[in-house]
């Protein structure tokens, strides 16, 4: 191959990096609006409840070209390394193994030869940033093995490092429990494949990839809609129905560009649908489990709001104040005081998660029990609720 053709090779791999329609979560440029990773979101202190579309976009590089009309016929797993920087064979067999290799628009193996005039899609995760040190900060395992960790997370603790948030997050607390026995041996670390977050202020499970395969195929599982994840919320009100499903598109507050609130026209953001079932109610407050159907950011905290019950303690969206009950009584506005320093922080746990096992190919279903805060406020509403 000449040089000309190298460096076409090279602009249309690096410069040139489109996606395709059924690829459409793996591409960077087709952002809607704001990015959900600015610089308001990390000041605030807030990940996003799960990654959506959006954020899974930026999991993944991605690389297209094509093939020239000289080329002769040459294994891909052969091929691309030769093509693209940073890349070699076992990358691309994980790639082919989770179905993130396309000629032509189609998933191939990492045997397929390549032949002139074949448009070539790669998915590759992106390099671990350089800056980000191990730090020993307590962790609560909920499941590992050889492919993914379960993390049972604490509240209070941030996802990911950002402007205001550069150390003590969970992926540095990752980072030292996944290497602690290759800390100063030179030896290369094993990076957390952060998949999908919760708030700074939610608690509960997170599943976190610990190699590329896995990445691969629990990202396409959160894509697809195939998890299965349910939530536990407190919210100020007794919910009128006992079961019900709140459909609205969510987007950035046009008022306040830190908040996101529900567009029902549909005018703004993207559709979202949050399933909601009632367990226990207490008159002043409801015990809900919400299903999520979609991933968009504080989708319970803002379908939830949209309905009229705010989460108990949710001080970002009004809910660090009575928002029910007799709010007129001074008896009953300490007891709802007392209930908010029980729960200083927004009433929501990630109490289930499902996915199909990446390399087990099993389904496998993941519960984890309410935190003490949480157990502590129920108490409290109960006791509320049986002096009534």
């Amino acid at each position: 191959m000449g040089e000309t053709e190298e460096n076409n090779v090279e602009q249309q791999g690096f410069e040139n990096q489109e996606t395709l329609e059924e690829q459409e979560m793996l591409s960077r440029d087709n952002l809607d609006g704001d990015d959900e990773f600015s610089q308001a979101d990390d000041m605030e202190g807030s990940d996003e409840e799960e990654l959506d579309q959006n954020q899974l976009q930026q999991l993944f590089e991605h690389h297209k070209l094509t093939a020239d009309n000289g080329q002769g016929l040459m294994r891909i797993d052969q091929y691309l390394p030769l093509m693209l920087r940073n890349v070699t064979r076992s990358k691309v067999k994980r790639a082919a193994l989770a179905g993130c290799l396309l000629v032509n628009g189609s998933v191939v193996k990492a045997s397929y030869r390549v032949k002139p005039g074949d448009n070539v899609t790669f998915l590759l995760p992106y390099p671990p940033p350089p800056d980000i040190e191990p730090e020993e900060i307590p962790l609560e395992i909920h499941y590992e093995d050889d492919s993914i960790c379960i993390v049972n997370k604490s509240p209070g603790m941030v996802v990911h490092p950002g402007v205001g948030n550069h150390t003590g997050t969970l992926i540095h607390a990752l980072l030292y429990y996944f290497n602690r026995n290759k800390l100063h041996t030179g030896e290369e670390y094993l990076w957390p494949g952060l998949i999908h977050r919760i708030d700074k202020d939610t608690s509960g499970l997170l599943i976190v990839a610990k190699d590329e395969e896995a990445l691969y195929k629990v990202s396409k599982q959160f894509f697809n809609h195939t998890t299965q994840r349910n939530y536990n919320a407190i919210v100020w009100g007794d919910v009128k129905e006992d079961v019900g499903r709140i459909e609205g598109h969510i987007a950035r507050s046009k008022h306040d560009r830190k908040r996101y609130m529900v567009y029902p026209d549909g005018s703004q953001g993207k559709d979202a649908v949050t399933h909601y079932e009632v367990l226990e109610r207490f008159g002043a407050a409801t015990l809900v489990r919400c299903t999520l159907e979609t991933g968009r950011t504080h989708q319970i905290r803002v379908h939830m709001k949209h309905l009229g019950h705010t989460l108990v303690g949710d001080s970002f969206y009004g809910g660090d104040k009575p928002l029910a009950g007799p709010v007129n009584s001074s008896k009953y506005r300490a007891e709802a005081q007392r209930w908010l320093e029980i729960m200083p922080r927004q009433a929501l746990h990630a109490r289930t998660l499902g996915i199909v096992h990446p390399t087990k190919g099993e389904f496998m279903q993941f519960e984890t029990p309410l935190p003490q805060d949480f157990e502590d406020l129920l108490t409290a509403l109960r006791e509320f609720a049986g002096r009534k």
